[in-house]
């Protein structure tokens, strides 16, 4: 399995990718993931891309965006090309957005089939690319449970449209992650692995409070120190070799947690794979 670090995790920090890069390399990350507002400013340096990127051992495996469904179809149009453009950039096949804002039972059918063929037009243009489109698990989308998301994925029936499978908002959405893991893995493509103290915590990953630099990351805890199970999930993924995920962390001491929590998949990963057989002659 491979594992990245999110540049999300550094939107509040005076750091370089260069610096990010070196960092992830030396603690045995295989990716970064890039935040879309991220991957438009490093536009303005050419010298930053997927062969810069080669240099460090690293290659990024998505660009996570947020298109913007309910604009009009130019604007559309125009903003997943862009995104598209920047993905072949970094030589991802992945970019991810969010299916709406709005949760599945406080969408009209009517709402629900707009967002549906939103969903298809973008696939249509990411697909010229050789781009699969993720729709993430999150609340307050039409991917907020899991028969919501399945319903979705009946409902886009694209080759080019998948999911980007966040295990804590699975969680959240009263779904048991493995279970749901069984049932949609064929169409899942990417992970984000992050956890949480408690249930009562969930509001602090609301978007408003996560991109506010002083908003409040109580709740917020290591991989393997919260409400879901990640050792119990990670055997559940591990023995699939062309698995991607990325550690999304937005809370503070962001070096010592992903350093930590790095360490410990690997343990569990490795706990889990079959012993190897040696011959002696």
């Amino acid at each position: 399995m491979k594992v990245s670090i999110c540049t999300i995790t550094f939107r509040h920090h005076l750091i370089s990718l260069g610096e990010i890069a070196a960092w992830a390399q030396s603690n045995d990350f295989q990716g970064i993931e890039l935040w879309g507002a991220h991957a438009r400013n490093l536009a303005q340096q050419p010298d930053r891309n997927a062969e810069w990127l080669d240099g460090y051992g690293l290659s990024v495996p998505m660009i996570s965006d947020y298109l913007p469904i309910d604009a009009d179809a130019e604007t559309l149009r125009r903003k997943t090309v862009e995104l598209c453009r920047l993905a072949r950039r970094w030589r991802t096949r992945k970019i991810r957005t969010f299916a709406g804002n709005r949760g599945s039972l406080a969408t009209s059918a009517e709402d629900r089939q707009r967002t549906v063929e939103r969903l298809k037009e973008i696939c249509e243009i990411t697909a010229s690319y050789g781009i699969h489109l993720l729709a993430e698990t999150h609340p307050k989308t039409l991917a907020d449970t899991a028969a919501s998301t399945m319903q979705l994925i009946e409902e886009v029936d694209h080759p080019y449209f998948a999911i980007n499978f966040d295990t804590l908002h699975v969680w959240e959405g009263g779904d048991d992650p493995v279970a749901v893991h069984r049932t949609m893995k064929p169409h899942i493509r990417h992970y984000h692995l992050k956890n949480i103290v408690d249930r009562a915590d969930l509001s602090v990953f609301e978007p408003a409070n996560v991109y506010a630099a002083a908003g409040s990351r109580q709740g917020m805890t290591a991989l393997f120190e919260g409400c879901v199970d990640y050792g119990r999930f990670l055997s559940e993924i591990s023995g699939d070799p062309q698995a991607e995920a990325s550690l999304e962390w937005f809370g503070n001491d962001c070096l010592d947690i992903l350093r930590r929590d790095r360490r410990q998949v690997r343990q569990v990963i490795e706990a889990r794979e079959p012993a190897r057989r040696t011959v002696n002659f």
